[in-house]
């Protein structure tokens, strides 16, 4: 492998390529482990209170351009078909995957989440540090 380096310790065109032709015939299942879960497959999970009672879903995740770190899991609240729904981000680490619910849990319940920071789909939040402060502190967390 210390061949595929050239002098400044990047690798090589071959070694890149081979690296990227082994890294797309590999199926999807194989990347992921116990500590690690393919994106898509979080989208439409079902959240669940700590009483079971199921409470939303996954809607999509806020990523760190700059991190790389996932900052929220927006889960989709309420509504019917999409109308009137509410959109509420939850800090990643509030989130407790359950195997057996298939699901996560949060350790909020309904009423509570009427109080959490959220928003409706025409009115996207800023997104920016006071905002996350605000979100984060809300479920006991430090932005």
């Amino acid at each position: 492998m210390a061949q595929a380096f050239d002098q400044q310790n990047r690798y090589s065109d071959d070694e890149l390529t081979r690296r990227r032709d082994f890294d797309r015939s590999r199926p999807l299942d194989r990347d992921e482990s116990t500590n690690l879960i393919s994106s898509d497959k979080v989208d439409g999970t079902t959240v669940y209170a700590t009483d079971g009672e199921k409470i939303g879903h996954i809607s999509y995740l806020m990523i760190g351009k700059r991190s790389g770190r996932v900052e929220y899991a927006v889960m989709s609240f309420g509504g019917f078909l999409g109308i009137g729904e509410s959109y509420h981000p939850l800090p990643w680490d509030v989130l407790d995957y359950d195997t057996s619910k298939g699901g996560y849990v949060v350790n909020i319940d309904k009423d509570r989440l009427k109080d959490a920071p959220r928003y409706e789909q025409s009115s996207q939040p800023s997104w920016d540090r006071q905002y996350g402060e605000n979100v984060y502190s809300y479920y006991g967390f430090m932005y």
